[in-house]
């Protein structure tokens, strides 16, 4: 049931936000491995860019991929969420003295969004794939021109085979490492820290509600950086042998960007990615939250 929940949960924030990944997408790819100022910037911020969209893509393009990116979200964030809840309910991330271990709850995190990430990252990818595209007068990144989910993942698994699928996924595994133990540490640590203050009634949604704004928060600031370069590597041009044309792997996809995007450059859709991430958190790990203590209160 664990794993159930934390799956529809993240599904139920997937819904509001899918528009903000598909925006955050786009932004992250404009002017890629070009110099500021050398480009046509087809986005110039989060709200053009749902305006652009919605004019020439039409409104239907801002849930672009929103098929791979739900499942994606109850694969990856049901493993992630449902090992970490498993760890939680276990008293591992518990001291003997029966205080939040930050270390031992930052590890948890970690590993439980490296195994729900890597699992999904064939799904992952095909939504990048999805999201990217564009008509011609606003496409940004290398455009795959899939016709949906099911028919990119055969298209690109008989052409590269069972390892061209997980094309990327090495490199997408820091994003979710730094993102999942930044999110589940500060997410338990801000509602430990609430719950202790009694800053509002026991059992409260208000608790899970203040930890969520604050995790999302820190999320958006420590992951960014991965969440660009991946989204990249995702989505950058292969060779006959499935092999990046752009990048060599991650280091190499952060080492170009820094030198000829600027600092900035890793940070490119950071306010998407705070509309998209802050929300997705919020409401993904309420939720969560609520759907546990539902539960554990019904079947009592």
């Amino acid at each position: 049931m664990d794993f159930l929940m934390s799956g529809l949960a993240a599904c139920g924030a997937c819904l509001f936000t899918n528009p903000l990944e598909v925006v955050k997408t786009r932004m992250q790819l404009q002017g890629e491995l070009q110099a500021p100022g050398t480009y046509r910037r087809h986005y110039r911020n989060v709200f053009h860019a749902f305006i652009t969209i919605g004019k020439v893509d039409g409104l239907a393009a801002l849930q672009k991929g929103l098929a791979p990116a739900l499942l994606y979200q109850f694969l990856m964030n049901g493993i992630r969420l449902g090992t970490y809840g498993l760890a939680e309910a276990g008293g591992c991330l518990h001291t003997a003295e029966g205080t939040l271990s930050p270390v031992r709850s930052a590890a948890a995190g970690a590993l439980a969004g490296v195994m729900g990430a890597y699992l999904g990252s064939p799904i992952y990818m095909v939504k990048t794939h999805l999201q990217a595209q564009a008509a011609t007068e606003i496409a940004v990144g290398h455009q795959y021109n899939h016709q949906g989910m099911f028919q990119a993942l055969i298209k690109i698994g008989q052409k590269y085979g069972l390892v061209g699928l997980w094309r990327g996924a090495l490199g997408g595994l820091p994003r979710v490492i730094v993102g999942s133990a930044t999110q589940l540490c500060t997410f338990s640590s801000t509602k430990d820290l609430v719950t202790q203050r009694e800053i509002f009634p026991p059992q409260s949604w208000k608790v899970a509600l203040v930890a969520a704004m604050v995790s999302g928060i820190a999320v958006v600031l420590a992951m960014t950086p991965f969440d660009v370069v991946s989204t990249r590597l995702y989505n950058q041009p292969t060779d006959a042998q499935g092999k990046g044309l752009m990048y060599r792997g991650l280091l190499d996809a952060l080492l170009q960007t820094a030198r000829i995007e600027g600092i900035w450059g890793m940070y490119k859709g950071i306010g998407a990615s705070y509309f998209r991430l802050g929300p997705h958190t919020i409401l993904s790990l309420f939720f969560w939250d609520q759907l546990r203590t539902l539960y554990y209160v019904y079947t009592k």
